[in-house]
């Protein structure tokens, strides 16, 4: 019986060391620029409850353009074009700090260490590769 107990608290013991996570791996980028683009419509009418009753409502609509926040970052090798997923309430970040991200799946995973360091997540609309640094070749 006692090797039982033995094995039992071997199992215990090692079970949380094997099931643990690794640490998250980040790269680093800057941020280059922020530019505030069109992304839909909001539309608001004119219409109250107690105007479609009595039918003296008007049938125009104010519509108004909605911007959003679009980011430029440059990582080592490639440069990302980046849009907040939260359009409610996007925070705005510092343009020419570093800062860390991860892609997981299809979400780029961004968080700028200076500030909060909170993660959030960006849909990534564009990557576009850089060019390799010319080097200069010395003549003789």
């Amino acid at each position: 019986m006692r090797p039982g107990l033995v094995v039992a608290g071997l199992i215990l013991v090692v079970a949380p060391i094997t099931l643990a996570k690794d640490p998250l791996n980040y790269e680093k980028g800057l941020l280059l620029s922020m530019d505030s683009t069109s992304c839909g419509l909001a539309e608001k009418d004119g219409k109250t409850i107690s105007g479609q009753i009595l039918g003296t409502d008007s049938s125009h609509k104010k519509t108004q353009e909605v911007l959003c926040q679009e980011y430029v970052m440059q990582a080592d090798h490639i440069t990302y074009r980046i849009r907040p997923r939260d359009d409610k309430h996007p925070t705005l970040l510092p343009i020419g700090e570093a800062v860390q991200f991860r892609i997981h799946r299809d979400k780029l995973y961004l968080r700028v260490p200076e500030a909060d360091g909170k993660e959030r997540e960006y849909f990534v609309l564009s990557m576009q590769l850089r060019e390799a640094p010319k080097t200069i070749k010395a003549d003789r």
